[in-house]
């Protein structure tokens, strides 16, 4: 009776597959801001450097591969991924390997660390020790990594592609630059990292972003309107 979909971008994919438009609600994905936020323990890291944090599996539409290019235009700073599989497994996973010497190639191999898996529990502590979140897909896709990092209170610089493109304001709380454009995605990396103030100011809207308009509250709250107008549409229907 009624489709909901998580952003516009699914919309169309589905209004392609033949979904009718009229049955289709837009109810965006959500973000547990009590757990994501601000406030509570951030992983340790070196004052001195800026830390660039991604997220995802270690699979090529990620676009951690143009990150690691991307940290040539940002001198200083180092970049951590977090995720794949656990650390005791990365030194054999052709993923990790794949980006392990695409940063010897590149030159910033001491300025990158893969983290591999972590508990979700902790995934809180790892946004909040990072100056920006970094997500470089180019493949169109929601990325729940921007919700989370927003409702932490950390900016994104990200690719103007799929859900990214309604989850992060450009401008306001982050940047977006073109997919697959290392140079691109380096000059908007290197321009967060020396203006602390923009920093800030992209970390304050992100923050009242996601807790405006990603909080479960307000999600749920949308899911039960499609409810209660799927109820009151049959008892008319019933009623006639």
């Amino acid at each position: 009776d009624r489709v909901v979909a998580q952003t516009q971008d699914e919309v169309r994919g589905l209004v392609r597959i033949g979904v009718p438009r009229n049955r289709l609600t837009v109810v965006p994905a959500g973000v547990d801001s009590v757990r994501f936020s601000p406030e509570g323990p951030a992983v340790e890291r070196d004052p001195q450097r800026p830390r660039i944090l991604s997220v995802g599996r270690l699979v090529e539409h990620k676009g951690f591969g143009d990150v690691i290019q991307a940290m040539r235009y940002v001198p200083g700073a180092e970049v951590v991924v977090v995720g794949g599989p656990p650390a005791d497994e990365l030194p054999g996973d052709p993923g990790a390997k794949s980006l392990r010497a695409l940063a010897e190639r590149f030159h910033v191999a001491d300025r990158f660390r893969l983290v591999g898996a972590v508990p979700a529990g902790d995934m809180p502590a790892w946004y909040r020790s990072a100056d920006m979140l970094v997500t470089a897909s180019w493949q169109d896709q929601f990325e729940q990594s921007a919700l989370e990092a927003m409702a932490c209170g950390v900016p994104v610089v990200g690719t103007a592609v799929g859900g990214l493109t309604e989850t992060v304001v450009d401008g306001l709380t982050g940047d977006l630059v073109p997919a697959r454009d290392p140079r691109a995605l380096g000059g908007a990396v290197r321009r967060l990292v020396n203006d602390k103030v923009r920093r800030f100011t992209y970390a304050t809207a992100a923050l009242d972003r996601a807790r405006q308009a990603y909080s479960w509250k307000r999600v749920a709250t949308q899911v039960a309107s499609v409810y209660s107008t799927l109820r009151r549409t049959n008892n008319s229907e019933a009623a006639a």
